[in-house]
């Protein structure tokens, strides 16, 4: 791959495994600087080593999204060495209960609000300063088809992701006049961890593994991308504009 990102800063929440972590080796590969973000401390650590493995560089922070004082640490960190941010990847997410709202219990419930939504608005309020500060910064979050369906039992997860969504839209229409971009992905059923734990039963050769994934992010990471607040369907490979309100 061509160091497209060469000397770009990117930070990827959730990288430990799955989508984060192949949009984290991705990133490397094409020449980024990764900061990588998860909770797993093994498992950031198995992603330097294959950051390394293909030449690129990574700083590790074991951090758990809900330490909301912990981003904003990051974002003072990153500013002090950095002064800039140009690739943030919004993709840790928690699925959360799966069962009738009225049985969902409400510290499981405030832990998917926590992690899906929250800590996605930390992160904006606290790297919004660096991304503008980049000649083209880049915002991606990683939503669900959840967002839209409005499935039995996955009320907590799929009311996160449209949270998320209209987030991720309200700060691209706020950052609409700058050089930052923001935008959305909604990855389809992919082969992860999270997937597994919800369809305990199926069969994970049939889905498209997070390195397919990351493939189609990386284009919206790039400088060169020039919209902003849209969804990126992966299952359809289509990229879709929002309707606005009449």
């Amino acid at each position: 791959m061509a160091k497209l990102l060469a000397d770009r800063i990117a930070l990827v929440t959730g990288a430990s495994r799955g989508i984060g972590a192949a949009v984290a080796l991705a990133l490397a590969k094409a020449g980024a600087h990764v900061v990588a973000v998860a909770r797993t401390v093994g498992g950031l650590e198995e992603l330097d080593d294959a950051v390394r493995a293909v030449g690129g560089t990574a700083t590790l922070v074991p951090l758990d999204l809900r330490d909301y004082d912990g981003i904003d640490r990051l974002g003072a960190a990153l500013n002090e060495r950095y002064r800039r941010l140009d690739v943030l990847v919004g993709n840790a997410a928690v699925i959360g209960a799966l069962a009738p709202l009225g049985h969902v219990e409400p510290k499981a419930w405030d832990e998917v609000m926590a992690v899906n939504v929250s800590a996605n608005w930390r992160l904006i309020r606290s790297m919004d300063p660096l991304l503008r500060a980049s000649n083209a910064g880049r915002a991606v979050f990683i939503s669900s088809g959840a967002a839209s369906a409005a499935l039995a039992y996955w009320g907590p997860y799929g009311l996160s992701k449209a949270a998320l969504e209209m987030l991720a839209r309200t700060y691209a229409a706020e950052t609409a006049g700058t050089a930052v971009r923001v935008n959305l992905v909604n990855p389809g059923p992919t082969r992860t961890k999270m997937r597994a734990s919800a369809f305990p039963g199926e069969d994970p050769s049939r889905l498209d593994t997070p390195e397919q994934v990351a493939e189609q992010i990386m284009p919206l990471c790039l400088p060169s991308f020039r919209d902003t607040g849209k969804l990126y369907d992966y299952p359809s490979k289509r990229l879709l504009a929002f309707r606005r309100p009449s």
